[in-house]
This record gives structure tokens, sequence and C-alpha cells, in this order.
């Protein structure tokens, strides 16, 4: 028997309203949620309102009160949908798929992880070891990457400044047998300098204020964050004082998934390099340029388990090859070693985090991932993806995170919408016909090859040096100028909103949002001197090794230029839409 909820609460679905206007739809939205009910269907898909508060809308009990029950059985709810997808997954023995999507701050890790606990909670009533182990790690993996993933914005306190998708797998019976996790545009920015009243990424904050005294000085730290340029900003959060359960929090975590002390030691290591690696100071004295703090080499050293004079030379020089095959060393200017300094800090702790997620996909991953057996090993994928972002100011990472979220909304129309519509009309199903705006054409003026964005930019950074910031943004006026969702000051003269030789505006599906060009060719080329990845490559710590690779390569070796930052996020995303868009659908909008 169906439980109804009384229309007391509002239309617990949206299609069940008996005008469908804008008006309407937030009418019902507010009333259910000022009574308490923060989920509602639009057909089978969930909308959810962050409450910002702890509710009882979740524990085993409401698990049981969900478990095995149809769509519209129960109240809306997030359990309702991971369900669905779990018996879609089941009973079709294809794969399934739930896409959370939402702005930044409306809820979406928070989401992410009561899917995961109800898919946990619902699975594997024999208690095998090895599946618990399974869905233990899966659980486990959530506190790791939102320490090193996640950070404090002015909209949201634990914000993911990644996007993560997660594939869990399931045996013919239905356990869960493992699962892989994909990573995508970690904000490596954001080690460098935050906005006003924000913070680094959390695993700094839990190292300086929640190790051990005994930790901090093997690591040559102490516990004040306004001692470091990178966590100054943030040092005076009033949220400071949990990080001491955090720290220990996350150090079980990665025990239980299966971490070695050792491997433990060098995470810790390397944030500690990163944080005494900002507070490197580079001086003029004649001729000679020199680190202001010397002693921060042989710290530097140490933690990076590398050579001092090694290093050194890293830092104030670079290794170059001659048009005649020669190799020389060339000094840096101060902004030179500055900018090598910075994008080595960045590369640092993108590498770090790739390789923790690694690291989890190893102990994680079921044997032949790439080789399923269809029918016999069958996945649910879970999206947890940045939302859409519109800041005072919006760099280079919130036009990709944009570009990414319209992709998402190009999937759901065509999976959602355009679907539906044709499935009706096979059917014969008589059906009023709904418009839609349909954003290919948003898509198409970031990714299109030769002629978006992206290509646009790309092109600049292949030009030369001599290529800056505000020429770039001239290419784009004069190949975009008549695109009907660009615009800039120089088309625009008089919206005085947008400042000439600087910002760009495009009219994405969720609104307008205006970007500064500014640190978008640096940003996109993503330099970092081959130096310090032989540096790291030859250090004898062998997670360092293993994070750097290419370090193995000679000045001579290196012929082909790498893919830019822009466009290998594209990549990712056309391979990331490719795979939802094979998997049966279910979303939550937060």
């Amino acid at each position: 028997m169906a439980e109804q909820e009384s229309l007391e609460f509002g239309k617990a679905d949206f299609v069940l309203l008996d005008q469908v206007t804008m008006a309407d739809f937030m009418d019902n939205l507010k009333l259910r949620f000022e009574k308490g009910r923060i989920y509602t269907y639009i057909g089978e898909v969930v909308v959810s309102v962050n409450p910002y508060k702890q509710t009882e809308l979740y524990g085993k009990d409401v698990i049981e009160h969900y478990r095995g029950r149809e769509l519209y059985e129960r109240p809306p709810h997030l359990y309702a949908v991971a369900d669905a997808a779990y018996k879609a997954m089941k009973r079709r023995a294809k794969d399934t798929c739930i896409v959370i999507s939402g702005e930044s701050g409306a809820g979406k890790t928070e989401a992410s992880k009561y899917i995961m606990q109800y898919i946990a909670a619902i699975t594997n009533p024999t208690q095998r070891a090895e599946v618990e182990r399974v869905k233990n790690v899966l659980l486990k993996s959530n506190c790791v990457l939102e320490a090193f993933g996640n950070a404090k914005t002015n909209r949201n306190d634990n914000s993911s400044r990644f996007g993560k998708y997660m594939d869990i797998n399931f045996d013919f019976k239905g356990d869960p047998t493992g699962g892989h996790i994909n990573n995508y545009l970690l904000e490596k920015s954001r080690i460098l300098k935050q906005q006003p009243g924000e913070r680094n990424f959390h695993a700094f904050y839990q190292l300086l204020l929640g190790a051990s005294d005994v930790l901090l000085d093997s690591l040559h730290l102490s516990r004040d964050p306004a001692a470091y340029r990178f966590t100054r900003e943030g040092a005076n959060d009033n949220s400071l004082g949990s990080e001491k359960s955090n720290h220990r929090a996350v150090a079980d975590a990665m025990t239980v998934i299966g971490f070695t002390p050792e491997e433990t030691s060098s995470v810790y290591k390397i944030l500690a390099a990163i944080l005494h690696l900002g507070n490197v100071h580079f001086v003029t004295t004649g001729d000679e340029m020199v680190i202001e703090n010397a002693k921060l080499i042989s710290v530097l050293a140490e933690l990076t388990s590398t050579e001092p004079e090694n290093l050194l030379n890293t830092l104030l020089y670079r290794t170059v090859a001659t048009g005649g095959g020669d190799v020389i060393r060339k000094g840096h200017s101060t902004n030179e070693a500055n900018y090598a300094r910075d994008a080595c800090a960045k590369a640092f702790y993108e590498r770090l985090f790739c390789w923790i997620v690694a690291r989890i996909n190893t102990v994680i991953e079921v044997k032949n991932y790439n080789a399923r057996i269809h029918g016999k090993n069958t996945v649910i994928g879970v999206l947890d993806i940045y939302g859409f972002e519109i800041f005072d100011n919006n760099s280079f990472e919130q036009f990709c995170i944009n570009y990414c979220n319209e992709k998402l909304q190009q999937l759901f129309i065509e999976l959602i919408l355009q679907q539906e519509q044709e499935e009706y009309q096979r059917e014969g199903i008589e059906w009023q016909h709904i418009e839609y705006f349909n954003n290919q054409i948003i898509v198409d003026l970031v990714e299109e090859p030769h002629k978006g964005i992206i290509a646009r930019l790309d092109e600049a950074c292949l030009t030369g040096g001599k290529v800056t910031d505000a020429l770039f943004l001239e290419s784009m006026n004069t190949r975009l100028g008549k695109h009907p969702h660009y615009t800039s000051r120089k088309l625009n003269p008089a919206d005085k909103s947008m400042d000439f030789g600087r910002d760009f505006r495009i009219k994405h599906y969720a609104g307008d949002v205006t970007y500064s060009v500014e640190g978008f060719i640096d940003k996109n080329k993503d330099t970092l001197f081959q130096d310090f990845k032989r540096l790291m490559y030859n250090s004898t710590d062998p997670v360092l090794q293993e994070m750097w690779p290419e370090g193995k390569q000679s000045i001579m070796e290196i012929t082909k230029r790498p893919l830019t930052a822009a466009t290998l996020f594209k990549n990712s995303m056309v391979a990331l839409v490719e795979n939802l868009a094979s998997k049966w659908p279910t979303r939550c909008p937060n």
C-alpha cells in the first residue's frame, strides 16, 4: 500500500501541479521546504533543497522504510532514488548511474554520501567478510577524499574542489565487489591563494592543528596556520576547533583503506613540503639571486628525500636544450623563480591527490575492471561533480566548471526530455510537446574544434610568449563576436559591469557569467619545468618517485608538447558524458 503525503505538504511530485509555471513551481517547493519536506519528485527525478542543518531523515529505520519499495510507494527521498537504481541494475542486469547536480553549496557531496551509505546498508545480508571490506573501504574513501579535495568557501564550509565519479561493481547476486574512482579538475590554484574568508584544502589545517607535537616537530612545522603563506588566509577561521578529531578520522580511514605507515608518512611530508615551499622567498643581491631563508632548503630536502644542492639548483636555475643539441643551465629571474616555485607547489598537491585516488583504486578495484563480463558484473555509477559557480571574480577554474555543467545539462536534455518525447511519438501516445532550450549551442561555443573558446585559448598558448591574456580576449572578440551567447566590453561598450581588455561574458543555461581572462594562458599552459620532475623522480622516497614517472626523461628526450589543461579537461568531460550516456540514468538535482 502506497504511503501518501497529505496535501498540506504541497504536491510531492511536480508532475501533479495543475499549472506548470515558474511561480507555481517555486510556491510548491517553498511550501514543502517550510513543512520539512526537502525532497520533491519531478517524475523519476528528485529535487532536494539543502536545509543547512542536521535532520532526522536518515538512519537505519529510514533505510528500512525505503528498502525494496517502488519509487512512488514512499515520500520522495534520496534513498528511494538509490533503491530504484539498485533494483534497475539487478532486474535489467544493466549498468545504471545516479547524477547529482546543482549549484555550489547545494548539498551534492552530502547526497552522494547518503546514497553510498544506503547502498552499503541494503546489500549483502550474508555478511561475507570480503564484501564488508569493500563496502567499508568505499565509505572510508569519502573521508580521505574530502580532506584532500574539499575546502571552506564563502558559500560552503565543505565545498568539493574537484569532481568525482565512482563506479560501484556488483556481482550477479547484487553484492558490491569493488569500485573505481575518477577525479576531475582539482582546483589546485587554491594552493596559492584563496578568496577573502576562504581556506585552503582541509588537509593542511588538519595537519597543523590536529597532528601530534611529535609529528609536527618531525615535519619542522608550527601549529599556527598564519605562519605559512598558503594557509594564512584561513588562519582565523572560527571552525578550526574540530581539526584534531578530523585529523584522527582521516588517519584511521587511511589505515582502514590500506595505506601503509610509510605511505601515510610520505603524505604528511609532502603536505609539509608544500607549506614550507610557499615560504621560500627569493631576493637579488648584486647580480646574484639567492633564497632569503636559506635554512628552508635543508628542510625541504629532508622532507622530499632529495639532495639539498640539487634542490637549490632546481629552485634557482633551469636546464634548457639549445638548438645545437647542447644543454645549458640558465639562471631564473626573480619573477621566473617565483612562478616556478608556485607551479611546483600546485603540481605537488595535484600529484599527491591523484596518487591518493589511484592508491584507493588499487584496493577497491575488481580484477579485470575494464573487461567485465556483461550480465555477470554490473555497475552503479555515482557522479558528484562541481556545481555551477558564479563568483565576484570568475577565472579559468569557473570557466571549466561551468562548461562541465553545460555538458551535463546537455546529457540531461538528451536522456530525459528528448528521449522521453521521442518514446511518446513512437508509442503513439498523445502529449503536449514541451519546448525547451537546447544548450548545445553553448557547449559548441566552448568546445567546438578550431572555433570554440578552448581552441582559441590553445592557439594563444601555442603562439609563444608574446601572446597575453588581453590578446587572447581580442582574438575571441574577433572570432566569436557574433555568437549570441558571447559578449565583452568591446562588443558591448555600454555595459560597464565588464572591464575593457579583461572580461568576457557567456550566457549560460543557468545564467550569465562574467569571466576575467587574467591568468587564463598561464593556467592553461600549466607549465612545470622538467628540472622539478627529474628532482622528484630521483628522490629516495618511493611515493614521490611513483608520482613523477616522466622525470626519468632527460631534457633531450622531450619532444612532444603536453596537452593543455583545458584540452585535457574537455577530453575527460567528453569521456565522462559518453560513459554516463551508456548507463540507465537516475538524477538528483540539488
